[in-house]
């Protein structure tokens, strides 16, 4: 890691000028000291100085390719940006280097084949696939089925391989035989990995659309073994007989690359109580990503340069900056994977703001408590809370809400998955805005919220900046509160 030395601020005349300004609009008596850091923090962050960010990450962009990806220049540029203006606010700044594929080439077809109780060779590319960026392994070993479906529902709903619970039984160095199902593809290789397999085989659900395999890339390479994606007919041949040996082989060639994810500390603060906030960094090769994520970034890093000026909060704050979320979340991953139980114990909160500015947007929360009752569960205790204080805002603004599911498409995923209560603030992605949400939050019916997700039209000019700065305000506001106070947090 490297540590950037503190930036030169003028604190003392600032926070002597916060106070006063405190003192003559909220009596001591009228409010908390959470409120009247949020409701000072709140005027101090502004959509106007936000945006004067996501000026910086263009022009980045715009002499360098046209994006800021993980692993460009434009994105080392836009990480030394953001690590220089959280210096000069007065944090501690740490690079946290993390790893991503930098390139990946198959040298040959794969290899996979029944020895035993039968003999048997499937077709590469036709049967079977290799995942791409399989690590290379020739691998001869017993299969062992992991939590299946068979016969399969009639809808997808196979859960193998999602816990690590699933590989309670599992037996190290056997290939495992995994479904595919309600949970990403990356978690099932992810928690194989854990368990010691050898090798692995995903193999199709079996529904009706879900028969065969194909080429998918999962961006996911750490398990260390060689992995393939195999039609429902192959898993179903496998799985039959307990104690089938198959011979399991990757020809590749993969190189990493190095990356950071950039981290602004608060100096003070209790360290036995962090509170994480955090946005994306990174672009799609595609375009800029002003809006996927210039726009959480540059709310987060007015965010922070403002609450740099404040007097010690009573928490540690800790703004993260992810890499490499585009490919599959690798800078959260890899953060919350290398900190102790001890550390991951400290981190009270994670407010994770991802798309904040959409130009069709709905004010969306994620739905900590699960009271939409759709898809994903509800988060960690603690979840809900943050749900609730982020609406809070928006009812005092007058302002509507929605709901939206914790999809794991994110980088809350990683602290969901540990346990860290988690929240945050969606503004829409390519899903199409309903009818309802365009009477609630103006907009067009039945266009996508962000018509340039993905896109080189993801520009300066693509970010709604109404959104922008309501959006600033709720992070702001947030912040502050649990800066200075965690008592709702169980």
């Amino acid at each position: 890691m490297r540590v950037f030395r503190r930036g030169a601020v003028g604190a003392v005349s600032l926070v002597a000028a916060v106070a006063l300004v405190a003192v003559q609009q909220v009596p001591a008596a009228a409010a908390s000291i959470e409120e009247r850091y949020a409701k000072q923090l709140v005027k101090k962050v502004t959509g106007q100085n936000a945006r004067k960010h996501m000026v910086a990450l263009q022009a980045i962009a715009d002499h360098n390719g046209g994006n800021r990806a993980v692993g460009t220049k434009g994105y080392d540029l836009s990480a030394a940006y953001v690590a220089l203006r959280l210096g000069l606010a007065g944090y501690k700044v740490t690079l946290d280097p993390i790893n991503f594929v930098e390139n990946w080439v198959e040298n040959s077809p794969p290899v996979l084949e029944q020895l035993s109780p039968a003999s048997k060779a499937y077709v590469p590319n036709q049967d079977f696939f290799t995942f791409t960026p399989s690590p290379a392994g020739d691998v001869t070993a017993t299969v062992q089925n992991v939590d299946l479906t068979l016969p399969p529902a009639p809808l997808p709903s196979s859960t193998s391989g999602c816990e690590m619970s699933d590989f309670d039984d599992f037996v190290r160095g056997n290939i495992a035989l995994i479904q595919r199902g309600t949970c990403p593809f990356a978690t099932k290789i992810r928690n194989a990995g854990f368990a010691g397999a050898s090798g692995i085989i995903v193999f199709n659900e079996g529904q009706p659309t879900r028969t065969d395999a194909e080429p998918l890339d999962l961006g996911e390479w750490r398990a260390g073994v060689p992995m393939v994606y195999a039609d429902f007919n192959v898993g179903h041949e496998l799985a039959f007989n307990p104690g089938t040996r198959v011979r399991l082989k990757v020809d590749s060639t993969l190189t990493l690359g190095t990356d950071y994810n950039v981290l602004g500390e608060t100096r003070k603060g209790d360290p036995n109580n962090v509170v994480m906030v955090g946005a994306h960094l990174d672009s799609v090769e595609e375009g800029p990503g002003i809006n996927d994520n210039g726009s959480g970034t540059a709310a987060i890093l007015e965010t922070a340069i403002q609450l740099g000026g404040f007097a010690p909060v009573k928490n540690k704050v800790r703004f993260a900056f992810w890499a490499a979320e585009e490919v599959g979340l690798l800078g959260s991953d890899q953060y919350v994977e290398g900190l102790t139980d001890a550390q991951r114990d400290r981190i009270r909160v994670y407010l994770n703001f991802d798309m904040v500015a959409s130009p069709n947007y709905a004010y969306m929360l994620y739905d900590g408590d699960d009271s939409d009752g759709t898809g994903a569960p509800a988060g960690p205790p603690g979840s809900a809370q943050i749900e609730s204080q982020l609406a809070r805002f928006f009812a005092g603004r007058g302002l509507p809400t929605v709901g939206t599911d914790f999809t794991g498409r994110s980088d809350y995923g990683p602290f969901i998955a540990v346990g860290i209560p988690s929240g945050g603030i969606f503004t829409g992605a390519e899903g199409i805005k309903t009818p309802a949400e365009a009477a609630l939050f103006g907009g067009t019916a039945g266009v996508a919220y962000d018509v340039c997700y993905h896109q080189a039209c993801d520009t300066l000019a693509n970010p709604n900046l109404t959104a922008l700065d309501v959006n600033a305000d709720a992070i702001a506001d947030s912040t502050a509160r649990y800066a200075f106070n965690l008592t709702s947090i169980p």
